[in-house]
């Protein structure tokens, strides 16, 4: 039997797991809830729990003994402290959970660079430093890497990507000396691999329980964000892709790294390039403040995209904005309302259509290199009338995307690891 390639996807409320072949074609998927293992989501035992269900629902399609190769990717930022047998001592704390121990911030503050991805509150190195003293730790590790373990029994090596946010300098390719000063405990901090860098191979007991080959590599992985835009099979500088979930997320391929806190803009290494992106407040969000989603869908039906209602929207769910404006007190701006709820949906995506060609925009002042063509991935993705005023407010062309699974991106990268 041919060799296939498997990607896990640890989200925040679920795993997937998908397999590929060597021709990228997905030969076996399948995916469990956290909720049906725990009623709280940062509990590691309902992360394991829905790996295992979603693991043996993808092995009854397929045969285990034919993953030649693994990789994970998990939530951005999310940090455990670990015991040396790579078991949690304490509650994690998950990529939105603010640290509100001020002397950590300051000490961040005094000591990063001003262009770094981990100063403030929401840094993944606040997080690290918070944990360290737990009782028992003897290493602090992102989501991802703690998932990787259950199948290598590493919990000493960590990705590019998920590292950033926790410190890591992706151009000098290692941990910076000022992250001493801040008060962590560099000898608790993982190794840190390209991703797709074969780090172990699948030999702990988790993967035996599934019958897994012992030559199964384990694969470094990268972030939720990252294995998204790896999927959807965007390649060249100049290639974007704009997630329009709840909130609009721009990620965009550059030859160098940009960096401008100020905006929430930082970049993740990938190889010799430079994912950079942005996410802005408005989207899926803001649409659904005034519309369910089926009265969105009927509405559409009744949108001409090709008569602009020429209003100027900035519809956003609450006061505040990230990017491309940061402003926290920015208002939503979607008055005046027409009385045809058609022509008020409208108006409201052709702001968010502004608010994504604003963004790009943002990237291109601040050094990206010109905008090449868009791929799209989440719910607004399939809203045909979005789209074509989309494509309008862009001018670029649109392509399809190869997948829309973080979970394929992941598996792309044991492709790879595999491959090297």
């Amino acid at each position: 039997m041919s060799a296939l390639f498997l990607g896990i996807d640890i989200g925040t409320s679920g795993v997937r797991a998908i397999a590929i072949d060597a021709a990228q074609a997905v030969a076996a998927q399948a995916s469990a809830r956290m909720a049906d293992f725990s009623s709280d989501h940062r509990d590691p035992a309902g992360w394991r729990g829905a790996l295992h269900s979603a693991l043996s629902g993808l092995f009854a399609q397929v045969a285990p003994g034919r993953i030649a190769a693994l990789s994970v990717d998990g939530t951005s930022g999310t940090m455990l402290a670990i015991d040396a047998r790579g078991e949690p001592v304490a509650s994690p704390l998950m990529y939105n959970d603010p640290v509100d121990d001020d002397a950590i911030v300051a000490a961040i503050a005094a000591a990063a660079p001003a262009d770094s991805a981990a100063l403030g509150r929401n840094s993944a190195l606040a997080r690290a430093i918070a944990l360290q003293n737990a009782p028992g730790a003897v290493r602090i590790v992102h989501q991802a890497d703690w998932i990787a373990g259950q199948f290598s029994g590493r919990f000493d090596i960590s990705d590019e990507n998920n590292a950033l946010k926790t410190g890591y300098d992706p151009v000098a390719r290692r941990w910076p000396g000022w992250i001493v000063a801040t008060g962590m405990k560099s000898a608790m901090l993982p190794q840190v691999v390209a991703p797709g860098t074969v780090t172990g191979r699948a030999q702990a007991e988790f993967a035996r329980e599934f019958g897994l080959d012992a030559g199964c590599a384990v694969v470094a992985g990268t972030t939720d964000g990252c294995a998204s835009f790896i999927a959807t099979g965007a390649s060249q500088p100049g290639e974007a892709v704009t997630a329009l979930g709840t909130t609009l997320t721009l990620k965009l391929l550059s030859d160098a790294p940009l960096n401008a806190p100020q905006y929430g803009l930082y970049s993740h290494r990938l190889g010799d390039r430079w994912l950079a992106g942005g996410a802005s407040n408005s989207g899926g969000g803001a649409l659904a403040a005034h519309f369910p989603p089926a009265e969105i869908e009927t509405l559409s039906a009744r949108i001409d995209p090709e008569r602009p209602t020429g209003l100027d929207f900035y519809p956003l769910p609450k006061p505040g904005e990230r990017f491309p404006i940061n402003d926290p007190n920015l208002a939503s701006r979607i008055a005046p309302r027409p009385a045809d709820d058609a022509v008020f949906l409208q108006a409201l995506l052709e702001g968010v259509a502004g608010v994504e060609a604003l963004g790009y925009a943002r990237l291109a002042e601040l050094g990206a290199p010109p905008l090449k063509n868009v791929r799209s991935v989440g719910g607004g993705a399939h809203n045909r009338a979005f789209t074509a005023i989309r494509a309008r407010r862009l001018g670029v062309p649109f392509a399809p995307a190869l997948s829309e699974e973080a979970a394929f991106g992941a598996a792309l990268l044991a492709l790879q690891g595999f491959s090297a």
